[in-house]
């Protein structure tokens, strides 16, 4: 995203909530006490769910740029996550979770976060602007 201004995902017009991996850690510290949490499954989602065309929105809102969303096929998508040297393992992992996506399968939301901590998920605008340096482009700005 950094060199392109593009949010490209296989996602198509799938919805999703993502939640941030410090939510996640919240969750994780207050299931530390396994009693009551023993055979439990927690769905854990962010706080909206909605397609890309909206995050790339929030970015571009975030960042103070241009952001869109390109749907790209999965096939190139998945390869370019093994030219990037990730395992294969994790390849397919994220290809199916694409392909879910895009079937709709995330379109989901919970308030599971809010229950086991009393906190809300973090929004996707407070997570890009929190996160702005890491998302900030490299060299020159193309005019």
């Amino acid at each position: 995203m950094r060199a392109s201004d593009a949010l490209a995902l296989p996602l198509g017009s799938g919805k999703t909530s993502p939640i941030s991996a410090v939510d996640v850690a919240r969750a994780v510290a207050a299931i530390l006490d396994p009693a009551p949490h023993i055979g439990q499954i927690y769905d854990l989602t962010g706080s909206e769910s909605t397609d890309l065309d909206h995050y790339a929105r929030v970015f571009s809102e975030a960042l103070g740029r241009p952001i869109a969303y390109r749907d790209v096929p999965l096939p190139a998508w998945s390869e370019g996550l093994r030219q990037a040297k990730y395992p294969e393992h994790v390849v397919r992992h994220l290809s199916a979770m694409a392909e879910l996506t895009k079937q709709g399968r995330y379109d989901r939301m919970t308030d599971t976060l809010r229950k086991l901590t009393g906190e809300a998920p973090t929004n996707m605008r407070d997570f890009v602007k929190l996160h702005a340096a890491e998302f900030k482009q490299h060299g020159p700005t193309p005019s």
